[in-house]
């Protein structure tokens, strides 16, 4: 039962992902809320299951002509060594900081979508 439980969590989440907002705003809460897992193994699991998303989307993209590359290195470089950087950091806090931290980004991320959401119904 637990399996059917964590693949329409993955599912729901690649369907959100799919559509550009973020499959970790559905993935994250439910492995630790409804799974139990620790906060740190759920957002590295999340960054794991992102990968082929984030590669089919690339070439979906590539393959439509969507895809310009000028001036892509002034953007993943620092993109890397952010994530790096970051990813020592979050190894290094305890769970109950990145849980606190992620209900802050969700937090700022629907007040950010109410405001988007706000503006375009007044147009």
């Amino acid at each position: 039962m637990s399996f059917i439980l964590f693949l329409l969590a993955g599912f729901f989440s690649g369907v959100l992902g799919g559509m550009g907002m973020g499959g970790g705003t559905v993935l994250i809460p439910a492995l630790t809320v409804i799974f139990g897992v620790e906060q740190h193994i759920a957002q590295a699991t999340n960054l794991i299951a992102f990968l082929p998303m984030a590669a089919f989307t690339l070439k979906v993209h590539k393959d439509n002509g969507l895809l310009k590359t000028e001036g892509l290195g002034w953007i993943v470089v620092p993109a890397l060594l952010t994530s790096v950087a970051a990813g020592f950091v979050a190894a290094l806090l305890p769970s109950v900081v990145l849980k606190k931290l992620f209900g802050a980004f969700l937090v700022g991320l629907s007040v950010k979508l109410l405001i988007e959401s706000r503006f375009s119904f007044s147009k």
